[in-house]
């Protein structure tokens, strides 16, 4: 797995989430859309938090304080990380993440100020990521034990899962 261009993966795709911002109706984004789940300011709250709490995970992997991890990702993590996506089912994330960063109906200054934050984040760890160093492991709550280049690649595929949410919501509006 390349480090760089997971890293222009990532920029791309929060490219696209600042670009969809500014196409969001104002008055819909922190509408609940017509059939229900969450608003867009939901979705972004959701996918910035997570992007920030992966970051901690991922810089945890890099830091020689904690004790090494030979853990591994488990069967679903292994596929997630080598298919680069989520399985084309609906999961529902694990309370033990819900409890913690519920999502929550943010602005859109908010949503854009965060995005900013979390690309400034991850900027921040690509020299850390591909340092053969970060041999490190810490415990996805759903997908196993993660190095830091697979928390690098799992954020990349999370945000991009997300995307697709938020053409769900654009047709559900449409559609009404």
């Amino acid at each position: 797995m390349s480090i760089t261009k997971e890293h222009k993966r990532l920029n791309a795709i929060f490219d696209n989430y600042r670009a969809q911002i500014d196409s969001i109706p104002d008055d819909q984004f922190d509408e609940t859309p017509p059939h229900g789940g969450w608003s867009y300011a939901e979705v972004y709250s959701h996918i910035l938090q997570a992007t920030m709490g992966a970051t901690i995970a991922l810089e945890r992997c890099t830091h020689q304080s904690d004790k090494p991890n030979t853990g591994k990702a488990n069967l679903m993590g292994k596929m997630v990380l080598l298919f680069g996506r989520f399985p084309p089912v609906k999961i529902k994330e694990p309370q033990s993440v819900s409890s913690k960063m519920p999502a929550v109906k943010i602005s859109k200054e908010e949503a854009r100020n965060l995005i900013i934050k979390c690309r400034k984040r991850m900027d921040e760890m690509v020299p850390f990521t591909s340092d053969k160093l970060a041999i490190r492991r810490v415990k996805h709550p759903r997908l196993g034990m993660f190095t830091a280049a697979q928390w690098f690649k799992f954020i990349r595929i999370h945000l991009a899962h997300h995307l697709k949410q938020l053409d769900r919501i654009k047709k559900d509006f449409s559609a009404a």
